[in-house]
């Protein structure tokens, strides 16, 4: 495994557009979150928003970047047919989808972890000057805390969400199409569908409203999944994307 570690780094980090797509997801996401927070106010009757979601709402954007990122770790070589070249040199495929996975997942940590951390100092400030009590903004507090892990690991399961997904394509337009269509596609049906039974259950499954319900701090008795649970609905379709992925990657020529 370490000579695929080693592989899969090199590759990925020599790749071109790797260091500007991980600096557009740590700007995008402190913009938006930025702009979010100076849009909003707490009055004296109470705060309609949750402070959380409003400081981390720039994720919601700067996911799109972290699934190209993803999808370009593997369709580039398809692209370019390095794919034979690695798999002679690797037979062991499972062991390039795993190695990949890895760096992949390590690189939007690191990445994530900036952009969620500068998401929220800058977010406090405003809030603060927003009118939003200073005890729902302690990055210390349990909810703050939680919402804020999570939204890292969130990044990284929509990372590893998005090579499953393209190993199984193999061509980066679609990929990227498929992962943003299962991504807004759920919360656009839940608008468009008044049932409230099957707005919950849509709410349920969808990868992106139920693993954005880690960030959620305020009303959580309202949520039709508690926030872990929600995220673990996450790590499901990202269990099944790379699982699919990687049954196919080893069924198929290259």
């Amino acid at each position: 495994m370490r000579e695929h570690l080693h592989a899969e780094w090199t590759k990925l980090r020599t790749l071109a557009g790797t260091g500007w797509l991980l600096l557009t997801i740590v700007v995008l996401t402190v913009a938006v979150s930025v702009a979010a927070s100076a849009v909003v106010s707490c009055t004296p009757r109470g705060c309609g928003y949750d402070p959380a979601k409003i400081g981390l709402f720039g994720v919601q954007v700067s996911q799109a970047v972290v699934a190209i990122l993803a999808v370009s770790a593997i369709t580039s070589e398809y692209g370019t047919g390095m794919i034979r070249l690695t798999l002679t040199a690797m037979p062991r495929r499972t062991g390039v989808l795993a190695a990949k996975a890895i760096i992949l997942a390590g690189l939007t940590l690191v990445a994530g972890s900036v952009a969620v951390l500068a998401s929220a100092l800058a977010a406090r400030r405003i809030l603060l000057d927003h009118g939003f009590p200073a005890e729902t903004l302690l990055l210390t507090s349990g909810p703050m805390l939680r919402a804020a892990v999570g939204s890292v690991l969130y990044l990284a399961l929509i990372a590893l969400f998005s090579l499953g997904v393209a190993t199984a394509v193999r061509d980066s337009a679609a990929a990227v199409g498929v992962v943003l269509g299962l991504l807004y596609l759920f919360p656009a049906l839940i608008l468009m569908i008044a049932d409230d039974d099957w707005q919950r259950l849509l709410w349920q499954i969808s990868p992106m409203n139920a693993g954005l319900a880690i960030q959620a701090t305020t009303n959580l008795a309202g949520l039709p999944l508690s926030p872990w649970a929600g995220l673990s609905v996450l790590a499901a379709w990202a269990t099944a994307a790379l699982l699919g992925g990687g049954l196919l990657l080893r069924m198929r020529d290259a």
